[in-house]
């Protein structure tokens, strides 16, 4: 236990120390922008690049994606179900709370969390979620929410292209994938380049949970309370098991891998979901207040899954 909270209350502590900065108003009001512009734009984007350019080609199993995929897809669905049978709320109202209940904040929390538990081997698994982790629930929030709305909101391929777009722009998405072309060239790094690349990310480390602290000032925890409940069971708990269930269990992911999957879906909402929900005004409360409290809470559910896979 005592090196669980090694682990682990150093990580929250930073989120902790970005959040009262956040309230005293330590940094000037543009600090928390940025801070995660450095962390998205360059920090995050360098981890990730330096972890793809190093990847080999037998490390990319189809069974990774799998495992947490799969997992994300039995809690979307059921968050679909609950949403109309349970909390008897309209249809249009399901791709929202289906979204907070599935798209968790593996860029700022899952990736220094991970590292932090499993040491550099988490790179890589890390990575390779992170990859297709938001263009896949991006695209399938948006075509839920553009089947359900009245009148239609958008054509399939419309949705396809503006999300193509999006991500055409996104540094993190195109860190990996020249990261992916860089590895495929053979070329390898230069020890220099490498070390600028390290250090940028280390830094990621602490800019993205102080950043996240920052920005939690932001959220509030509001919302019925049904509809929250029912995201944070679903977010903390469902989507961790079925993916724990999968990865250990069906496909037999090596150890640090499953793990990452488990801590990956253990993931409390982000600020994704919050800002997919305000885009279609939909359950725009409960996804507020499952960021700030699911964050929160995940200190505990984050725990028992590094204590669980045995971090180091």
């Amino acid at each position: 236990m005592a090196q669980v909270l090694t682990i682990i209350v150093p990580v929250f502590a930073l989120i902790a120390l970005g959040f009262a900065a956040g309230r005293q108003r330590y940094f000037g009001t543009e600090a928390s922008k940025s801070i995660n512009e450095y962390t998205f734009s360059l920090a995050v984007p360098a981890f990730l690049f330096r972890s793809m350019s190093r990847l080999e080609v037998s490390e990319i199993p189809i069974d990774l994606w799998v495992s947490f995929f799969g997992a994300a897809i039995v809690t979307w669905v059921t968050a679909t179900v609950l949403t109309a049978h349970v909390l008897v709320r309209p249809a249009t109202d399901a791709a929202a709370i289906a979204m907070s209940s599935c798209f968790g904040n593996v860029v700022m929390l899952g990736i220094p969390l991970s590292v932090a538990a499993f040491g550099e081997t988490a790179a890589a698994p890390a990575a390779l979620l992170v990859a297709i982790h938001t263009p896949l629930l991006f695209f399938t929030g948006s075509l839920h929410q553009a089947l359900v709305a009245e009148p239609r909101e958008t054509s399939m391929m419309m949705i396809a292209c503006d999300l193509f777009a999006e991500l055409s722009r996104n540094p993190i998405i195109l860190a990996i994938l020249a990261g992916v072309l860089w590895r495929l060239t053979g070329l390898g790094l230069h020890p220099a380049v490498d070390r600028v690349l390290m250090m940028l990310g280390q830094s990621a480390v602490a800019t993205s949970l102080v950043g996240l602290g920052l920005s939690l000032v932001n959220f509030e925890i509001k919302g019925q309370v049904p509809t929250l409940s029912m995201i944070l069971v679903l977010k903390l708990a469902l989507m961790p098991s079925v993916a724990w269930l999968l990865a250990v269990h069906v496909m037999a992911l090596p150890p640090v891998a499953a793990a990452v999957v488990v801590l990956f879906a253990a993931m409390p909402t982000g600020a994704n979901a919050y800002l997919f929900a305000m885009r279609h005004g939909r359950a725009v409360n409960s996804a507020s207040g499952a960021v700030a409290l699911g964050t929160m809470l995940a200190i505990v559910t984050t725990s028992v899954i590094v204590a669980g896979f045995g971090g180091r």
